[in-house]
């Protein structure tokens, strides 16, 4: 059974025009917005799922956001993986609890999350200190502490090496992930998962070619679109809108030497 909601945790509040606002609650803290504001002591203590009111009469629904709502409201600096690749991700890398696994690109911390949530043990590698910085306080603000003993950041670059050996997975999100395949040949165990996700296809390409001519084999490149449907009484469509083109997903695996 789900503890009520306590000071500290995040919460979603939904309107009734199904826009939702992610606020972490404070026994002092209000909720505000047009419609006037809402007392966190409102919420505290209370179930999930329950309805408030705000001081200006409108009502809203208040739920503890998923991996997926996190991510799309959570604060960030760098652009996010969006949740329709996330999945994905986690497939084609075929995480599992336990897995050691580098990624490189932290920005904002939705893939580290991701990665985590599914029990992995992280090590990111991340340029900008502020992304590193933002990248763990999402993943602590999501994941909560425990997960922070299974994850680690670095400030550094992963083109110039990878110092980690007998890793079960790589995934990589920059934007020249072919200069990071020779480090994954050495950091990877035999039958070890390299992922990779870039925005272009022409990026993709060029990221195949290396893999061709490297240890890696099996490689393959997806797309995921995300199109949602309309259902209201006999009203039955698709949705006049879709989540598209948001990036390319290649994975290859680690081979063993030619007998």
């Amino acid at each position: 059974m789900s503890a009520p909601f306590g000071a500290g945790d995040r919460a979603l509040f939904f309107d009734r025009k199904g826009r939702r606002y992610l606020v972490t609650l404070s026994d002092e803290g209000q909720f505000h917005t047009h419609a006037g504001y809402v007392p966190h002591a409102d919420v505290i203590g209370q179930s999930e799922g329950v309805t408030v009111t705000a001081t200006g009469g409108a009502r809203y629904l208040v739920v503890r956001p998923t991996l997926s709502e996190f991510v799309l409201k959570m604060p960030r600096g760098a652009q996010v993986i969006y949740p329709k690749d996330l999945g994905p991700i986690l497939m084609l890398a075929d995480v599992f609890p336990g897995a050691r696994v580098l990624e490189a690109g932290v920005g904002s911390g939705a893939l580290s999350m991701t990665l985590l949530r599914a029990g992995a043990d992280v090590v990111g590698y991340e340029l900008r200190a502020d992304f590193a910085a933002r990248a763990a306080e999402n993943v602590g603000a999501f994941v909560g502490a425990d997960a922070l003993a299974r994850y680690k950041v670095e400030e550094r670059d992963v083109y110039e090496g990878i110092d980690e050996v007998d890793l079960d997975r790589v995934v990589l999100d920059l934007p020249e992930p072919w200069r990071v395949v020779k480090h994954a040949e050495s950091a990877l165990h035999p039958g070890g998962i390299l992922v990779s996700y870039l925005p272009t296809i022409t990026q993709s390409a060029q990221l195949r070619e290396t893999l061709a001519a490297s240890a890696f084999g099996m490689a393959e490149t997806i797309e995921v679109l995300h199109r949602s449907w309309h259902i209201e009484g006999q009203s039955v469509r698709p949705d006049h809108r879709m989540v598209g083109h948001t990036g390319f997903l290649t994975a290859a695996r680690l081979l063993g030497p030619t007998p």
